[in-house]
């Protein structure tokens, strides 16, 4: 499924083309760019694909793919660890969420800094939370994306969820959050 048109306008600013040179390096005309940004006419799907295609495939060449911001090799807490083990994780190594594994190595949920923040000032007895297991609080699992998944796609995942995580071949290869892709900029410059 692709994109609602009013996105062509969108990138193509973000990317800093005019409407003619987009036009030219796709061999369609000028105006019939300005008529879909303005809405009125409707292109066919093989224009409309042509356009997102090439405005997509500019933007990963700009901001790059998931596998050049993830860290990698991420750190993982068992879901039958103790909240309190998961805790001093998390305060080790400064992260504010944690990816989720059981005994197999499957993906099983995610445990998140603000999630035991809130259960701790719920409870009568906040103590009593660490000695609990990570499954029994933890979150619905990381989203997961191919090493190959534009920043873009990544970046509006971020909106929703703490953290990505990045497979290939099934395996865990890294994570990625803000903090990540930010880095990643900043070096950049």
């Amino acid at each position: 499924m692709l994109p609602s048109l009013e996105e062509i306008k969108k990138k193509r600013l973000r990317l800093g083309l005019t409407q003619r040179k987009l036009a030219r390096t796709l061999g369609i005309s000028q105006s019939i760019i300005a008529k879909i940004e303005a809405g009125n006419v409707s292109p066919s799907y093989s224009i409309t694909k042509k356009l997102f295609d090439y405005l997509e495939g500019l933007e990963v060449s700009k901001v790059g793919r998931a596998r050049d911001v993830m860290s990698k090799e991420p750190l993982f807490i068992l879901s039958h660890s103790k909240v309190k083990d998961a805790v001093n994780l998390m305060l080790k190594y400064g992260f504010s969420q944690l990816p989720v594994k059981d005994d197999k190595g499957f993906v099983v949920g995610s445990l998140l800094e603000k999630s035991i923040t809130r259960k701790l000032l719920s409870l009568q007895e906040p103590s009593k939370l660490f000695e609990k297991r990570v499954e029994e609080i933890m979150d619905e699992p990381f989203p997961m994306v191919g090493e190959s998944t534009p920043l873009s796609l990544v970046a509006n995942l971020l909106q929703y969820f703490q953290a990505v995580l990045v497979v290939n071949n099934g395996k865990v290869k890294g994570i990625i959050t803000n903090s990540d892709i930010i880095t990643s900029i900043t070096k950049k410059d």
